[in-house]
């Protein structure tokens, strides 16, 4: 990678005092906010300052589980390895790698890591990980659900399919037909906090009136997630749009996802009797 692009150790060097000093004065709020509650007890501490790099190494390949909680201590996410260390597709939770590679990591995120850590805040950093990234994985599995639905339901198949429009690309997450001209574009979005709002209907508007340019006589539609039912009609509002041909709202729940998608398809004339 050229020398002109940070890498992770740039960007910890540009936080890190700052990191530092907020460290220390949350330490010192925790221990005047509980000082009635702290207890001194006694519990495993790992020293990172007694091992050498190879010493860490050592330990991820005997027990590769330990990497994630040990890269989440030192803020590295797989991209990071990707980018700085050329190492491709690294599955931080469930390891494969060579001898090497492990060793390249040890040696990258020794510097990271703190003098010494306790064992169960180290597992609990693991744990928030974790957490985080199967809550993800079940959000992700909602857009798969609409586009299953979607070809549930009707009477031809959607795809996954790019289209590009004055040199840039754009994404559909359901489509029809597979190849040739789009006739059926679907965007599918989930909006979560009320401040998203604007980005997310923006990226909307502008997907639709990107399709249209590309395919005059192509049909956009919108399956949106947002939690907020009394609210939905403000959405409604701001993706009101000559380039967008109908806005569907569903939940998570079964009957919710096959409601929103039958009427979507009927609209659409493609709804299988």
């Amino acid at each position: 990678m050229s020398n002109e692009y940070g890498t992770h150790v740039d960007y910890m060097n540009w936080v890190g005092n700052d990191a530092e000093k907020r460290q220390k004065a949350v330490e010192t709020a925790l221990q005047e906010a509980f000082s009635n509650f702290i207890e001194k007890r006694e519990v495993d501490v790992i020293v990172f300052l007694s091992m050498t790099a190879l010493d860490l190494a050592k330990a991820i390949i005997s027990n590769p589980i330990i990497l994630k909680p040990l890269l989440a201590a030192c803020n590295v996410a797989a991209r990071a390895i990707e980018r700085d260390l050329s190492i491709k597709n690294v599955d931080t939770y469930n390891p494969r790698l060579s001898a090497d590679q492990v060793k390249v990591i040890a040696g990258y995120i020794k510097p990271f890591l703190p003098p010494y850590l306790e064992i169960p805040a180290l597992s609990n950093i693991d744990r928030i990980a974790f957490i985080d990234k199967e809550i993800r994985k079940g959000k992700g599995r909602w857009e798969k659900k609409i586009v299953e639905g979607l070809n549930k339901f009707s009477n031809i198949r959607f795809y996954k399919r790019m289209f590009s429009v004055e040199g840039e690309k754009f994404e559909l997450d359901a489509a029809t037909p597979k190849m040739g001209d789009i006739k059926i574009g679907i965007d599918i979005k989930r909006i979560e906090a009320r401040r998203d709002i604007h980005k997310r209907c923006d990226e909307i508007v502008n997907k639709g009136a990107k399709l249209k340019i590309a395919f005059p006589d192509s049909k956009f539609g919108a399956v949106v997630y947002y939690p907020f039912i009394d609210e939905h009609i403000n959405i409604q509002n701001r993706l009101h749009s000559d380039n967008i041909d109908k806005v569907i709202f569903a939940s998570e729940s079964t009957e919710s996802i096959e409601s929103a998608v039958k009427m979507l398809l009927s609209i659409f004339g493609v709804l299988r009797k």
